[in-house]
């Protein structure tokens, strides 16, 4: 199979901001406790069948983080999708049959209190914790097989932020 022929899961992320420009970031609650290299994301999720890319976004920001769509205000549409293999160490219940994901990024400020942020009350909380970190900081706490892709991201919205 070319590398053109490998299934994709499409999926959304979310960079969302508050109103210094720092970035959301929770620390992933299937990690030990203590981990930090790598145990930190963004919101990011599956797009279910049908579903158009920012409405999924949105569900999955109120899925993860507790956060209503009245919360934010969208600020912008990273240019094309964004792609990653998963390594081989990634559990095949986690791949679902994926190579691993394709991703469509939006970034979006907080406009609701940072209170509206609960992590830990939603279904199934994939978050134990929560921080506001440094744009420069984001690509470095993320897993390693997700820093290209994080990359882009930063790349993509850094000459927004402060501007919104």
């Amino acid at each position: 199979m070319s590398a053109e022929d490998k299934p994709y899961r499409p999926c959304v992320g979310l960079m969302l901001i508050d109103g210094r420009g720092k970035v959301w970031m929770g620390h992933r609650s299937d990690l030990p406790a203590d981990a930090n290299d790598g145990a930190w994301q963004m919101p990011q999720g599956g797009i279910d069948k049908g579903e158009e890319p920012l409405p999924a976004c949105l569900r999955e920001m109120e899925e993860e983080i507790g956060l209503p769509a009245s919360g934010v205000e969208i600020l912008a549409e990273a240019p094309g999708w964004f792609k990653y293999d998963f390594p081989d160490d990634v559990p095949t219940k986690r791949r679902r049959g994926f190579a691993g994901q394709t991703q469509k990024w939006f970034l979006a400020r907080l406009t609701a209190d940072a209170s509206a942020i609960d992590v830990t009350g939603v279904e199934h909380p994939e978050f134990d914790r929560w921080e506001w970190v440094d744009l420069a900081e984001v690509t470095g706490r993320v897993v390693a097989f997700k820093r290209d892709v994080y990359r882009q991201v930063v790349a993509a919205f850094a000459p927004l932020i402060g501007k919104n």
